[in-house]
């Protein structure tokens, strides 16, 4: 039986969530992460390395400090979310959600029936989750999240229906991809006040169709400001750059002595 509270529980309790963020190919820093103090870790498999099998073994690391374990698929795989699902990760998320079509095929392979179409076979989740196969049939579908990503102007003019999509539990913001989409392709600038603009639009639909929002941020500082706007989840860098972050204050440290 499940004592902890679920990741949809957590990410409605009020205080956001700060997550880490991996693409490294490497299993164990993921595992190294969930023991610092962040609420979860994703693993990318858009832009990051990281592949499918190391991500999967992963899972049960992030697993065994109590943290919940997510992924953000490559664009249009879908399948993978279900194999996800099935090794336990609390949450997938889905990038270039451009149509409703793709949220419904999205949502078809993260919910059983009657809201989706997931098909059976969650033996690493059930593991995890200490629940027996019936029980955990029965709550799956209020176990786990699923985001569809928000980063194009395709996007925002159908967020409504997005998050009305049965089986779309909220959306993830991408906000480089939509600086670039929102300049017509003109920079780079996710903390331009055309994408705050854009934000406070998101949260405001999100908030009203009683969803959860997630975003990603390219620093700690910036997380902050975007938890304090109100982001149910904020992820924060990524592993490389944590990696040369640490790298560079321990050799500035060393020259200073």
């Amino acid at each position: 039986m499940l004592t902890n509270p679920s990741f949809p529980d957590l990410l409605k309790g009020g205080t956001p969530l700060l997550t880490a963020w991996c693409g490294i190919p490497e299993p164990s820093i993921p595992g190294l992460l969930a023991r610092e103090e962040f609420d979860a870790v994703v693993m990318d498999m858009q832009h990051g390395t990281i592949d499918f099998a190391a991500a999967l073994r992963a899972v049960p690391l992030i697993a065994a400090v109590g943290k919940p374990a997510l992924v953000r698929v490559p664009v249009g795989e879908f399948a993978s979310a279900s194999r996800f699902l099935d090794a336990g990760v609390s949450g997938v998320i889905a990038p270039m959600i451009n149509t409703i079509e793709d949220a419904r095929r999205f949502a078809s392979f993260m919910k059983f029936p009657p809201v989706g179409a997931r098909s059976w076979g969650a033996y690493g989740a059930i593991s995890l989750s200490g629940l027996e196969p019936a029980e955990y049939l029965r709550q799956a579908n209020d176990l786990t999240v699923s985001f569809a990503m928000v980063e194009t102007r395709e996007a925002l003019a159908i967020l409504d229906d997005i998050l009305e999509v049965p089986g779309i539990d909220g959306v993830f913001v991408g906000p480089a991809d939509l600086s670039i989409a929102l300049s017509g392709g003109k920079g780079v600038d996710p903390a331009s006040a055309e994408v705050d603009k854009a934000l406070d639009h998101v949260l405001a639909r999100v908030k009203a169709a009683d969803k959860i929002a997630g975003i990603y941020a390219s620093s700690g500082a910036r997380a902050g400001e975007l938890a304090r706007k109100g982001f149910n989840m904020v992820s924060i860098g990524s592993d490389s750059s944590m990696l040369r972050a640490g790298a560079q204050a321990s050799l500035a440290a060393a020259q200073q002595g």
